[in-house]
């Protein structure tokens, strides 16, 4: 796929069909083919748990990328709110004791934004992973009108967990900009072919404006 003819809008939330999709991996490879694309990207990380002071989904995009790390890294721009209990949000927050400020985190992405013109914004886990209370990932990101990548992969049960998640985005009204099929789980031939196949044509059906891409294993 040639990234120079694709028009990508300044912000993407790239989210996975479950927790362990290949999000970060995905994030990486994206933004690393759109600067050798000549297009000016940074990635964020939404919310990062299981860490402390820094975050290693970003550690893995700024590798894949090859650009070391960032200053905005080191400020924390990128990823400015971090528990370290690995769970969702909502619990992560509670047991160490603190809120989650999610102005905190968009007023970190227009700021990414401004300097670099593109930002990529992998989430936590899955789309309906609880933030605050009853407010899901999903909610935030319909309330931010953000076009949304899904990454999805070839394990048995990945077609029903895709069209589970691209039904909750198309009635939430939830650009699909694109969804990445991580070849990086590939294991049995015949079901990843069809699990493959089966969301090319139901994207063509259902959601024909968005972008098909196939990441290779890393």
């Amino acid at each position: 796929m040639n990234f120079k003819e694709i028009k990508f809008p300044s912000r993407v939330f790239i989210t996975g069909i479950d927790t362990d999709a290949g999000k970060s991996y995905a994030t990486g490879w994206l933004a690393r083919g759109m600067l050798d694309a000549g297009i000016n990207v940074i990635t964020q990380k939404f919310v990062q748990t299981g860490n402390e002071e820094f975050s290693e989904d970003i550690e893995v995009h700024r590798h894949l990328m090859g650009t070391g790390m960032l200053p905005e890294d080191k400020l924390h721009i990128t990823a400015p709110e971090i528990f370290t209990y690995p769970a969702s949000p909502e619990l992560a927050a509670r047991i160490d004791g603190r809120e989650l400020n999610l102005k905190v985190i968009s007023t970190a992405t227009e700021t990414l934004e401004k300097k670099y013109g593109h930002v990529l914004i992998e989430g936590a886990g899955g789309l309906m992973v609880p933030l605050k209370g009853d407010y899901l990932t999903i909610d935030y990101v319909r309330e931010h009108k953000i076009p949304t990548i899904l990454v999805t992969n070839g394990r048995l049960g990945s077609i029903n967990h895709t069209l589970l998640a691209l039904s909750a985005l198309c009635h939430a009204e939830i650009p699909v900009f694109a969804v990445i099929y991580n070849s990086h789980f590939d294991k049995d031939k015949i079901i990843c072919e069809d699990t493959r196949n089966y969301i090319k044509r139901w994207l063509e059906h259902h959601c024909p404006d968005a972008l098909y891409m196939e990441m290779p294993s890393l």
